[in-house]
């Protein structure tokens, strides 16, 4: 993955050499839809809402190889603060699944909304489109 000034900035420190896996989705896991498209770039798939984290899986297009593509998640709470993020590796001239990632949201309960921007894939990124998804009610 590439390094982003924001993921320095933004994110949770877990402890020194402290691994974390992918949660594991339960069958009571909500499973939301994202598409995030402009012209004929887009970062499209799946958000698995865990109960303090969440599972973004799917892919990504960049139609030329000299302007790559990147999906960035953001994790926020009920007032819209934002409680951990993390993104994908960048995608240049093709359209590919990204490895699934995981974007902590310690909080009660997780994550309230995701939401989920197309970028460059640069650092710092540049956003090209984001939309805002909300937890859906059990």
């Amino acid at each position: 993955m590439r390094a982003r000034l924001a993921a320095v900035v933004g994110t949770v420190v877990l402890g020194a050499g402290m691994l974390v896996d992918a949660p594991t989705a339960h069958a009571a896991d909500p499973v939301t839809e994202f598409d995030v498209t402009v012209g004929n770039t887009y970062t499209r798939g799946t958000i698995t809402w865990h109960n303090r984290s969440v599972t973004v899986a799917g892919e990504q297009k960049s139609v030329s190889s000299s302007s790559c593509r990147g999906t960035t998640a953001f994790t926020l709470d009920a007032n819209n603060k934002q409680l951990g993020l993390n993104y994908t590796s960048r995608t240049c001239g093709a359209s590919e699944k990204f490895t699934p990632f995981t974007v902590p949201a310690d909080v009660p309960g997780g994550a309230a909304v995701v939401r989920i921007c197309l970028d460059d894939g640069a650092l710092p990124a540049t956003y090209f489109s984001c939309k805002r998804y909300g937890r859906p009610s059990s």
